[in-house]
């Protein structure tokens, strides 16, 4: 028995820019079709990975060894996969970082596993 590719649609409102559009992907058999309603490029990029490869920066906070309740904010360096943030949350929750700390410092190399370094966004003394 052969199965029809399935089309579907999808809509989101894109994050690409300041604008929010309201986006619309035509998908067939999984494979983007066409992306409407963007008003610049940035929609058409964000739409397409969204509904392939959906993919998050993660911001949180993190420890700081000998400074009672201090804590230095951090993110990803780069984009996680999106079904990754739970085990991401999870190694920052345990991490600690000893200050002085500089913007940038990685705190986190490779992620749970993936290719991004988690780095602080915050100068401690």
């Amino acid at each position: 028995m052969k199965v029809e590719n399935q089309q579907e649609k999808r809509e989101l409102i894109c994050i690409g820019c300041p604008m929010g559009c309201n986006l619309v992907v035509q998908l067939e058999g999984g494979v983007v079709q066409s992306v409407s309603g963007n008003t610049c490029a940035k929609g058409d990029i964000y739409a397409r990975k969204e509904v392939t490869s959906p993919t998050r920066i993660v911001t949180s906070t993190v420890r700081v060894a000998g400074k009672a309740a201090r804590r230095v904010s951090v993110k990803t360096a780069s984009d996680i996969p999106k079904d990754r943030i739970f085990d991401v949350m999870r190694e920052i929750d345990r991490a600690e970082a000893k200050a002085p700390l500089k913007i940038g410092d990685v705190i986190i190399r490779g992620v749970a596993g993936t290719d991004a370094d988690v780095v602080a966004t915050k100068n401690v003394a």
